[in-house]
């Protein structure tokens, strides 16, 4: 069987599919794998440069990694923040942006006076039919206001898929909003949430999630990097023998063809669209209506005594000992060029134990910035000078670290987050028909069921039983 893609989808199914006895091949078009969960070393100490985090509360991921004999640690409870209205200020409680206790909410100052009326006329609001599918930011704004959907939901929803909120299905982002609309105040019913669980919401490795691609590709399955897939079809089995598929890999004056009884797709929409023109044309199409954005992630790495305080800098406490933080959102109508900061030495227990000592004796402590939104890659090709020089401005306006830093890396993933447009439950249900109609095919990766870890890894699950089930049914 053969795997195409490298990333945690890709390397979850191969797992699967080796653990149930076959032969796996994984094919990755880059040097290494891993797709968006990746490490790089910044002052001499590795950390994530692309996903630092996963949902706890969902157990594919965590499930995973304890499994591959890794690890799990939790972020530290500190304080979240936004920045808006001139000051960063208490991150209200809430569900993807919709508030979930008011006089918090009240106290933050997040919202104006008027956007904090409006919000308080949410209960009186009467249940919504919801026909077809709604955005999110549509859904809370006819409820709360436009204020609460550019200033809550807008940055939050950013940071998980880098898009607008009023474009983004909240039937495939945020599901229970719609049920709870439907049903009457999303307010009463999500200010019900319990404030505290047994369970931290995230999760993530000492040492990186970029560790767990790294210990999946040391599996029993082989694989190979640097190997591009071209081409895709399927042949029919000699003397009663079952039909075939046949890769094209590699570049047109060396290309190598690879056999397999079974292949799963693990790739982004638009490369998946490419092989799937003469398998499935229907998919191809869907998928590659489905659009994508591209975001950067800058870490920098300052001397632990230029930044931290023991009071607080610009007032904010930002980076204080007394009253840390593990970073703030902003929300597009700021008019910044990041969109949130990670003070990822305070989050993360494990950051800040590797950064003491690290620069010839002296302590280290890392931040991220991340920059780029939907629509936004014209901002995105400023140069790497420019997008640091970006986030150190903002970051000095926002918490007044003026320090320079020690050493910097810029990961940029291009075209890295699919956007969940209206309707995108549809289109997914519409592209694994179309899939289903070649036995022994299947997709799987953050197109489909979200874009989360343990969603992208239980996409990966479910792509290993459907190619597995067409083997048994030959």
């Amino acid at each position: 069987m053969v795997v195409v893609g490298g990333g945690i989808a890709g390397l979850t199914a191969a797992r699967d599919l080796a653990a149930a006895g076959h032969d796996v091949l994984l094919l990755e078009a880059s040097p290494q794998v891993g797709g968006k969960l990746r490490r790089h070393p910044v002052a001499g100490v590795v950390v994530d440069v692309g996903a630092e985090a996963m949902l706890n509360r969902r157990p594919e991921g965590v499930d995973l990694a304890v499994a591959a004999g890794l690890e799990i640690e939790h972020p530290a409870v500190v304080s979240s923040r936004i920045w808006t209205r001139g000051a960063l200020r208490p991150l209200p409680r809430s569900l993807m942006g919709v508030p979930l206790d008011l006089d918090q909410l009240a106290a933050s100052g997040v919202l104006s006076a008027a956007g904090l009326a409006r919000a308080r006329r949410e209960p009186e609001l009467p249940p919504e039919v919801i026909e077809g599918d709604v955005s999110v930011g549509d859904l809370v704004a006819r409820r709360f206001g436009d204020e609460v959907t550019d200033v809550l939901v807008e940055p939050l929803l950013g940071g998980v898929y880098a898009g607008r909120a009023r474009e983004i299905s909240a039937r495939a982002a945020v599901p229970q909003l719609v049920a709870y609309a439907e049903r009457g105040s999303l307010l009463e019913q999500a200010s019900a949430i319990p404030p505290s669980y047994d369970l931290p919401v995230f999760a993530g490795i000492p040492g990186g999630m970029g560790r767990l691609p790294e210990a999946l590709a040391a599996g029993s399955f082989e694989v190979r990097t640097g190997a591009t897939v071209r081409a895709l079809r399927r042949v029919p089995g000699d003397a009663g023998e079952p039909a075939r598929f046949v890769l094209v890999v590699g570049p047109t004056n060396a290309e190598e063809l690879v056999e397999a009884e079974a292949v799963v797709l693990a790739t982004p929409a638009a490369p998946t669209a490419r092989l799937l023109t003469d398998l499935a044309p229907g998919a191809a199409g869907e998928l590659a209506a489905v659009e994508s954005a591209s975001v950067a992630v800058v870490t920098l790495a300052f001397r632990a005594a230029d930044v931290i305080s023991t009071g607080s800098i610009s007032g904010a406490s930002s980076l204080s000992e007394e009253a840390p933080s593990s970073g703030f959102l902003v929300p597009p109508t700021e008019g910044r060029r990041i969109k949130a900061s990670t003070f990822s030495f305070a989050k993360w227990g494990w950051v800040r134990a590797a950064g003491r000592g690290a620069l010839d004796g002296e302590d280290v402590v890392h931040l991220r910035t991340s920059l780029g939104r939907h629509r936004e890659e014209v901002a995105l090709q400023a140069s790497d000078d420019e997008l640091v020089a970006s986030s150190l401005a903002d970051l000095a306006e926002a918490i007044g670290l003026t320090a320079r830093p020690v050493d910097i890396h810029v990961q940029r993933w291009g075209g890295g987050l699919p956007q969940y447009a209206l309707g995108h439950l549809d289109r997914v249900a519409r592209i694994r028909a179309d899939v289903a109609r070649v036995p022994g095919l299947a997709v799987c990766g953050a197109a489909y069921d979200g874009v989360g870890i343990p969603a992208v890894i239980a996409s990966a699950h479910r792509a290993a039983l459907e190619v597995e089930s067409a083997q048994f049914s030959r």
